[in-house]
């Protein structure tokens, strides 16, 4: 019986085993990303706006001298051209501006949105969609609060007027510089001061 097999049995055929790995393989990769989306664009409008009636979008195009203005006065670049906004209005009256953005985390995009007053200050801020692995914490209420009231002529520093959370330190800096960078569209773009 040599070299002929007893049993018709696919086990003992070279090769049978890592078949079935070849198709399971690349479902096993895991990706670092983690992407957990946490409200719609309708949702944060409702909690940073509750009293809004309309929200009406009013998308602000950025010549490139205004996106050169946002990085002299914020710090950091504007690299879009468009800015998604909408205005919040009740009954005709315009209660602020809700932008939606975009930074960068460690990995990944954070979205993120601001609610800013047609005076300029930060009324609050809400985490729509976070992708890293850690650092989620800066979704929480405690963090996101150290914003309100934020205008331009306050620092903008981690550590300083904005805690640092251990393990999410590039989130919460560079959440940080986007708020900042909103706030300076604001001023440019919405004709605010």
């Amino acid at each position: 019986m040599s070299g002929v097999y007893e049993h018709n049995d696919m086990r003992n055929i070279p090769g049978f085993i890592a078949l079935p790995f070849a198709f399971i393989a690349p479902a096993m990769v895991v990706s670092n990303a983690h992407a957990e989306d946490y409200l719609t664009i309708a949702q944060a409008q409702k909690l940073l706006f509750p009293d809004a009636k309309i929200f009406l979008d009013a998308a602000i195009h950025l010549t490139d001298e205004q996106r050169d203005h946002i990085k002299k006065i914020a710090g950091v670049r504007q690299r879009t051209e468009v800015q998604q906004n909408w205005r919040a209005e009740q009954d005709g009256k315009l209660l602020g501006y809700f932008l939606v953005d975009e930074v960068i985390g460690k990995h990944e995009f954070i979205t993120y949105a601001t609610a800013i007053s047609p005076d300029g200050k930060v009324i609050g801020i809400e985490i729509l969609s976070y992708r890293e692995t850690h650092g989620g914490q800066i979704r929480k209420p405690e963090w996101r609060a150290n914003f309100n009231g934020k205008t331009l002529d306050d620092q903008f520093k981690l550590n300083k007027d904005i805690p640092n959370i251990s393990g999410a330190t590039l989130s919460c800096r560079n959440v940080t510089d986007g708020v900042k960078r909103l706030l300076a569209i604001h001023k440019i773009a919405l004709g605010q001061s």
